[in-house]
C-alpha cells in the first residue's frame, strides 16, 4: 500500500540474459524502473528458463545471468523495494506453464510472429520450448496477478495471448487470474538502427555503428551518433520522411527529457552535425553514472547472489499462492 492507504497495481517485467544490454534496452525499459518502484509494486526477474529456446552454452549462460541481474540494479531495481530474481529460482513458473499449456490452443501458439522469426533464425532447432514459450511467459504474468507488463510498440501480441488465456482459464472456474495490460511508453518504446532508421536497433546487428551498447565507452557512443544515418534538409525538426533525424530527437527527448519543440529551438540554425555530437554527449551522460555501478557490481559476487536468493524468497509467498489456487480450481488434491 501507498502511503494514502491505497493497494498499489502491480507491475512485472522480466529481463531476457542475451548479452550486453542496447541503447533500446535503456530507453524502452531500464530506465523506467525507478519511476514504476515510486508508483507500483514491482516484481523483477531475470528470465533464464526463456534463453534455453535457443541452445547455450553453460558458462556463457551463467556469465550473461549475472551480468544480467547486475545491470537491472544498476538501472535502478531496488532489491529492498522490489522482488528481483532469477526465474529458474523458482519452480512455480514452470508448473504453471505446464497447466496454461493446457489451456492454450494450437493455432494460437502457431500464430505467434517470434516463434515464426526464430524458426527463420533456427531451422535447426525448431523445439517444443521455442513453440510454447508463450506459456511461460504468460505464468511469468498471471503467477504475480500483475496489473501492468511493460512491453514495446512491436509486442503487443505478447500481452494479447496473456490475456486471452488468463480470460480461457477464468471463465471455466471462476476469477483466479488477473487480466494484465501492457504499457507502452509514449516515446523511446521502439529506439531504431542507427545506420538502417526503418528498423528496430539490435545487437545481432552485423553493423557496429548501428547499435550503441549500454557499456561503450564515451568516444564510441559519439563516434557512433556522428555516423548516424540523416538526411540532406540539414534542418533539426520531427516530421515525415525524417526517419534518421526523427530517431535521434526520440532518443535525445528521452535522455534528457526536453520536448521536441525545445529540441528544435535549441538547435535552430545549426547543423546536424551539431546536432548528432549532442546526442551522443547526453547519452554518455545518461549511461555514465549506470556504467559505473554496473562495474562495482558485477565485481561484487556474493552481494549478487545475496540479493537474487532474497528476491526469490520475497516472490515466492505470490506465486505460491497463485500457483495453489489454480491447482485446487482444477480439481488437483
Amino acid at each position: 500500500m501507498n502511503n494514502t492507504g491505497v493497494e498499489k497495481k502491480r507491475v512485472l517485467s522480466l529481463l531476457q540474459p542475451t548479452g550486453v544490454f542496447t541503447l533500446g534496452n535503456y530507453i524502452g525499459a531500464l530506465r523506467n524502473f525507478v519511476p514504476y518502484q515510486a508508483e507500483y509494486e514491482c516484481v523483477f526477474g531475470i528470465a533464464d528458463l526463456h534463453s534455453i529456446t535457443v541452445r547455450q552454452e553453460p558458462a556463457a549462460l551463467r556469465k550473461a545471468i549475472l551480468e544480467c541481474y547486475a545491470m537491472g540494479m544498476a538501472a535502478g531495481i531496488d532489491p529492498k523495494r522490489s522482488a528481483f530474481f532469477l526465474q529458474s529460482h523458482l519452480s512455480e513458473h514452470s508448473q504453471l506453464a505446464w497447466i496454461l499449456n493446457c489451456y492454450t490452443q494450437f493455432g494460437e501458439l502457431s500464430r505467434m510472429t517470434q516463434f515464426k522469426d526464430k524458426s527463420v533464425k533456427n531451422p535447426e532447432n525448431i523445439n517444443a520450448g521455442l513453440f510454447t514459450y508463450p506459456c511461460l511467459m504468460a505464468a511469468d504474468i498471471l503467477l504475480y496477478q500483475a496489473n501492468y507488463v511493460p512491453i514495446g510498440s512491436d509486442q503487443n501480441q505478447h500481452i494479447e495471448i496473456s490475456r486471452d488465456i488468463a480470460e480461457r482459464f477464468n471463465g471455466a472456474y471462476s476469477p483466479t487470474f488477473v487480466i494484465p495490460e501492457g504499457i507502452i511508453q509514449k516515446f523511446g518504446n521502439r529506439v531504431m538502427s542507427l545506420q538502417d532508421p526503418t528498423k528496430k536497433m539490435s545487437k545481432s546487428d552485423t553493423n557496429k555503428n548501428a547499435v550503441v551498447l549500454m557499456l561503450d565507452t564515451k568516444d564510441e557512443i559519439v563516434k557512433k551518433f556522428k555516423r548516424a544515418v540523416t538526411d540532406s534538409e540539414a534542418r533539426v525538426f520531427y516530421g515525415e520522411g525524417k526517419d534518421g533525424i526523427n530517431n535521434l530527437m526520440e532518443i535525445y527527448l528521452c535522455v534528457t527529457g526536453k520536448s521536441f519543440e525545445e529540441i528544435e529551438r535549441e538547435f535552430e540554425g545549426k547543423g546536424y552535425g551539431d546536432f548528432k555530437e549532442a546526442v551522443g554527449e547526453a547519452v554518455f551522460a545518461a549511461l555514465e553514472p549506470i556504467q559505473s555501478e554496473y562495474y562495482r557490481l558485477i565485481a561484487d559476487k556474493a552481494y549478487l547472489e545475496e540479493c537474487y536468493r532474497e528476491g526469490a524468497e520475497r516472490a515466492r509467498p505470490m506465486a505460491r499462492k497463485t500457483l495453489s489456487k489454480v491447482m485446487k480450481k482444477i480439481g488437483f488434491i
